[in-house]
């Protein structure tokens, strides 16, 4: 992982500016919330209850049995009795208090506890004296209470108020730190891409235009990525251009100034072997001879002349909108009658693309680059064309299934006055790719699919 930018870092501390204080306040109103919500708590109320309802159970249970013993002394209560005699029909609780030892007992009975019993010994037996409670279950009194006595010493056992401070503290950090851990992560996420943005543009505003990121993203920062990387794109053609621009100024004024003077001298030359041509009678042969290779040789550099004359020129354009497959199937149709053992491979974009330059500089174009093609490919050869459209361009390929080019050759292809070719000047394609700049377009080398060379004529796409 790099280290945080100036970006990620401004964005952690506005993460931080904007949560701290009010997950500070929540916090702070939640436990102030709490500690009333524990003040209005009923477990003092109810242990208070609790124990009044015991003293009441108890009041009740002994005032039971006080009066109990008073309906006895007043015979109001008359015994069962339980005599030795018959002792093995007694009930298991009975001789059980017998053998006890004690005088006497009293026992909740009953339904859950309604009937109060008093066992009392003497000389024949036991007797069991016993009072209906009424309404009043003492054994269910009983439960009750210890299950509420249980309940208050559960609570009191607890320290709620510190637990329900904690358990908030520790969940309010919890989602605090998953949402700073989940802005780390997109800061990362977001920043790195346009740290290596920014270090591009550095790059490329140094200078070094062959800088290149490799971002597969669909959101916004993939779009910039890309434009970034077309703009590099651009401005490579674009100076590229500008250098081939400059180039071919220095030759062309080279050039003319060349064919100025070079002419000035040829023509005088040229007049001279013709009047003395003229003037033989015929009996010195090979002085005739001599000065006709002469006059040859004027002509040829006379054409040399002209060629340099022409590339020295700068001709007007005027573009238009040119159905591009139409004029490379113009050339074609020219081309096939001077090549006819060439095989012509043509694959036109079925969409008709139209391209804004000037007709005659892209007919031009078409013609050396396909010349060149058939030458490279010899009698039996192929050269494939093709047209596309993409992206407001249009674009005419050339490919040959001749040699190819050596690495030197790909690296001095547009140089003008170096040719690769018998007999070649050295200027078609730097013509040609000139051509091509001034129509807005470009001319570029690219890999050959027939195994020899292949170049792309890129035209603008006409409105």
């Amino acid at each position: 992982m790099t280290r945080f930018s100036r970006l990620q870092t401004r964005l952690v501390i506005t993460f931080l500016a904007a949560t701290v204080l009010p997950l500070g306040l929540t916090l702070w109103v939640a436990i102030e919330l709490l500690n009333r919500s524990l003040d209005l708590n009923p477990i003092p109320e109810f242990d208070r209850m609790s124990k009044s309802f015991e003293a009441l159970g108890r009041e009740y249970y002994q005032r039971s049995r006080d009066q109990l013993r008073a309906d006895i002394a007043r015979g109001a209560v008359q015994p069962e009795m339980f005599p030795h005699l018959r002792r093995a029909g007694w009930p298991a609780e009975i001789g059980e208090f017998l053998d006890s030892g004690a005088t006497e007992r009293f026992a909740l009975t009953g339904t859950a506890g309604d009937r109060l019993e008093l066992l009392v010994r003497n000389a024949d037996g036991v007797a069991l004296y016993a009072r209906d409670l009424g309404p009043v279950r003492m054994q269910d009194l009983a439960r009750q209470y210890t299950q509420a006595r249980a309940t208050i010493d559960r609570a009191q056992g607890r320290d709620l108020r510190r637990g329900f401070v904690w358990t908030l503290i520790m969940v309010s950090g919890a989602v605090w730190l998953a949402g700073l851990a989940a802005l780390i992560y997109w800061a990362r996420r977001l920043g790195k891409p346009v740290h290596d943005l920014t270090r591009a543009l550095q790059s490329v505003a140094a200078g070094d235009l062959t800088h290149r990121l490799d971002l597969d993203r669909e959101d916004e920062v993939g779009a910039a990525v890309r434009a970034f990387n077309e703009m590099a794109d651009q401005l490579q053609q674009s100076r590229e251009k500008l250098i081939h621009v400059t180039r071919l100024a220095s030759w062309q004024a080279l050039a003319r100034k060349t064919a100025h003077e070079v002419k000035n001298s040829l023509t005088p030359i040229r007049l001279t072997m013709e009047e003395i041509i003229a003037r033989q009678d015929g009996s010195d042969p090979f002085l005739v001879q001599a000065a006709q290779i002469a006059i040859d040789e004027v002509g040829s550099l006379e054409r040399r002349v002209r060629a340099f004359s022409e590339f020295a020129l700068e001709p007007p354009v005027q573009p238009s909108a040119i159905d591009i497959n139409g004029a490379v199937e113009e050339r074609i149709a020219l081309l096939r009658a001077a090549n006819p053992a060439v095989v012509y491979d043509v694959r036109l974009d079925a969409c008709a693309p139209r391209a804004m330059a000037d007709p005659d500089l892209v007919k031009g174009v078409l013609t050396n680059l396909m010349e060149n093609a058939a030458q490279a490919a010899g009698p039996g050869g192929v050269v494939l064309v093709r047209s596309a459209q993409s992206r407001g361009k249009v674009a005419v390929e050339v490919h040959d299934s001749g040699p190819g080019l050596s690495a030197q050759a790909r690296a001095t292809i547009f140089e003008p006055t170096i040719s690769f070719k018998r007999g070649g000047m050295g200027l078609g394609l730097s013509i040609a790719r000139k051509s091509a700049v001034l129509c807005g377009g470009d001319v570029q080398l690219i890999d050959g699919e027939l195994g020899g060379a292949g170049f792309r004529i890129v035209l603008p796409e006409a409105a």
